[in-house]
């Protein structure tokens, strides 16, 4: 759909075969993730100490649905070794969290352990399409990272070993063989990988060896090493799987955690109290490493992370085998035409899952909470609605890059309503000392189907009320004890150190490539095949694919303002690995008597400044359809990294491109010899 269109394919909300109404809501309680164990302290040479992690993805069996349904089988990532005997050896979705201190780097190697007893390889749990640009690893090493060429039939769904690469999201000067770039993926160690397949990605060998030469890491069949520096402001990060063409189905599978940076000139201890200049109180604790698994103290800082999912009646995970499903197109399927055969082009859930369960409940005390939360959903935008709780107060203190400029204040200025779009996170105090004694219901008025701005049951319908409309229970109990947490309204958060003038102002397009299929009764239907990145020149969009060259090249060190003009009809959450950015502002574009935006682009009217809730920093930003969403990053660190849109049904299909800061660098694929 393109802007004032009409919107052609709607997903559907059914999913599998077991019906929202048949799962209790609120009977389980909410799970606060734990803390990730470190395997020890790495002495690096001539650097600082860093933490060590030994972290792999194994599949096994949880109960995310209320106990008395069936458990479901998930991946998840777990600590394989503990230097203390109080760490937790457990695999779970979410995963456990890593704290991790500012200045202090943190070392992981990421295993993927995706095989059975006997050592051999697991195929994926989900349908995968291998007519996608994807990893492909029986396309073996001429073949890998391809958008395979079929005659014939249509391909079915691969069932092959599963490929992974951990990405740090939000990770700022992170080296790029640490970033999970998308070819940069490897197979498990597993017995059984067949002579002719690709046992790892395109750039796997190349980031190996940069690893070697700055770290003195090695890297092996069935794992990766990566280095974070921790350098940048205190924050709220995830990990979560980027292989290229499987990240949906991949994340979908489970595997995803918090990692929270603490400390630094921008941390909580610079946090002051305006009624005395002291260091302010938040609340607080949060799981620590070495507590006890179920816990055995009451938490007031609890990251949050809000999926949706779909099940059949033995609790197996849904997802879809047919692109049939989004909006009933069954042909022309490659190689015949150009429709992708499994490949959704959005998918949502019918079921809300919080930390991975379906709608549980908190026990939560007459006092003030901090809650980290993510949109960690396939293509879902949430509009978080507090308003069924009576007198409560909502403040959000931070999102993506750190703490806010100032407080804002969701309950008095914004109708109780927090939007988040995929992978953005809100720092959120969450007030319940006014509010009665009782249970009440956390809300979601986005909608269940692609989402393109506006205002709930006006511009658009509001999620189901009866299911993906409720998120989880607060169930609200006197307080035991004084709160010494200091009110929102007299927090002053570290100021914004604003990023220099930029030197570059690079027009990118946000693009829907559409094609024309039918029904199984032969009706002819619009629907989209593909969603692309490209660059403007003169005003005029050029589409890029995935294996293009390189088109966005900052230098080292330089300043840009990237403009994501977006022509679609629908908003896009866009995410630049390895930097943070400044919301600069949004603009209106001219519109053709089509109802699409018009080319050559014209911005029309005034530019509207960032919402109260983007100031600071941000790595994943809101283009809104028909707009230009500008933002401002620096370009410190040299590497191959990537941009992409965070709706992973898109970023699996043409809508990521590679970026590089600086120059080639010398044996990287691809590079003159």
């Amino acid at each position: 759909m393109l802007p004032g269109g009409e919107r052609v394919a709607l997903a559907q909300i059914p999913g599998g075969t077991l019906p929202p109404g048949d799962v209790p809501k609120f009977v389980t309680p909410l799970l606060v993730p734990p803390v990730m164990p470190k395997a020890g302290t790495i002495n690096r040479k001539g650097g600082k100490p860093a933490d060590y992690y030994e972290i792999s993805v194994r599949q096994f069996p949880q109960q995310i649905l209320p106990a008395g349904l069936p458990m479901t089988t998930v991946w998840g990532y777990g600590a394989i070794t503990s230097a203390s005997k109080k760490g937790l050896l457990l695999h779970n979705a979410p995963s456990l969290t890593i704290e991790s201190k500012w200045g202090r780097p943190v070392r992981v190697k990421w295993i993927n352990d995706l095989v059975d007893g006997a050592g051999d390889a697991l195929p994926h749990l989900l349908p995968v399409d291998p007519t996608l640009h994807w990893a492909n690893p029986p396309g073996g090493e001429a073949g890998r990272d391809t958008r395979p060429t079929f005659t014939g039939e249509t391909p079915g769904a691969y069932t092959g070993p599963v490929p992974l690469v951990t990405h740090l999201h939000g990770a700022v000067g992170v080296g790029d063989e640490s970033d999970g770039y998308a070819e940069a993926w490897f197979l498990p160690d597993a017995n059984d990988i067949p002579g002719e397949y690709a046992t790892h990605g395109t750039w796997y060998e190349f980031f190996a060896g940069k690893a070697a030469a700055a770290f003195g890491v090695s890297w092996s069949p069935g794992n990766a090493v990566f280095e974070y520096p921790n350098d940048q402001r205190e924050s709220t990060l995830w990990y979560h799987d980027h292989t290229l063409g499987m990240t949906r189905l991949n994340v979908y599978a489970g595997p995803a955690g918090f990692f929270i940076v603490r400390g630094g000139p921008d941390g909580e201890k610079a946090v002051l109290d305006s009624r005395s200049g002291a260091t302010a109180v938040l609340p607080s604790p949060a799981p620590n490493e070495g507590d006890k698994f179920p816990p055995n103290k009451t938490y007031f800082e609890i990251p949050i992370a809000l999926q949706d999912r779909s099940f059949d009646v033995d609790g197996s995970l849904f997802y879809p085998d047919t692109r049939e499903f989004f909006d009933d197109i069954v042909g022309p399927y490659i190689p015949d035409g150009e429709f992708s055969p499994i490949w959704q082009p959005e998918f949502f859930g019918n079921m809300i899952m919080v930390n991975g369960n379906t709608w549980p409940f908190l026990d939560v005390q007459q006092r003030r909470y901090r809650l980290r939360l993510l949109n960690g959903c396939q293509s879902r935008f949430l509009i978080l609605d507090y308003s069924n709780i009576p007198g409560v107060e909502v403040w959000q203190i931070g999102n993506e890059g750190g703490f806010l400029a100032a407080p804002v204040n969701i309950t008095a200025d914004h109708g109780n309503r927090m939007l988040l779009g995929l992978a953005e996170r809100a720092d959120v105090i969450v007030d319940f000392t006014n509010v009665p004694v009782g249970a009440y219901v956390l809300g979601n008025v986005g909608p269940d189907e692609p989402f393109g701005g506006g205002v709930p049951d006006v511009d658009f319908p509001a999620a189901d009320p009866a299911s993906t409309g409720q998120v989880m229970r607060f169930v609200v109990g006197p307080a035991v004890g004084a709160d010494p947490t200091t009110p929102p309204q007299y927090l002053v958060l570290p100021p914004i150190t604003p990023l220099p003038a930029e030197s570059v102002v690079r027009p990118l397009a946000l693009i829907e490539k559409m094609a024309e299929g039918f029904n199984d009764e032969g009706d002819v239907y619009e629907g989209p095949v593909e969603a692309l990145l490209g660059d403007i020149q003169s005003g005029v969009w050029i589409e890029r694919m995935w294996e293009e060259d390189v088109t966005e090249n900052p230098a080292v060190g330089a300043t840009e303002v990237w403009e994501f003009v977006n022509t679609t009809g629908d908003a896009h959450p866009m995410h630049v690995h390895e930097v943070v950015f400044e919301v600069v502002n949004r603009q209106s574009l001219q519109i053709d008597v089509d109802g699409g935006v018009a080319q050559p682009v014209q911005p029309i009217g005034d530019p509207r400044s960032p919402e109260p809730w983007e100031t600071g920093f941000k790595d994943t930003v809101i283009a809104y359809p028909g707009e230009i969403t500008r933002v401002r990053a620096t370009f410190a660190n040299p590497g191959q990294f990537v941009w992409h849109c965070h709706i992973v049904e898109h970023e699996d299909n043409e809508m990521m491109r590679p970026y590089r800061v600086g120059p080639v660098q010398p044996g990287q694929p691809g590079a003159p010899a």
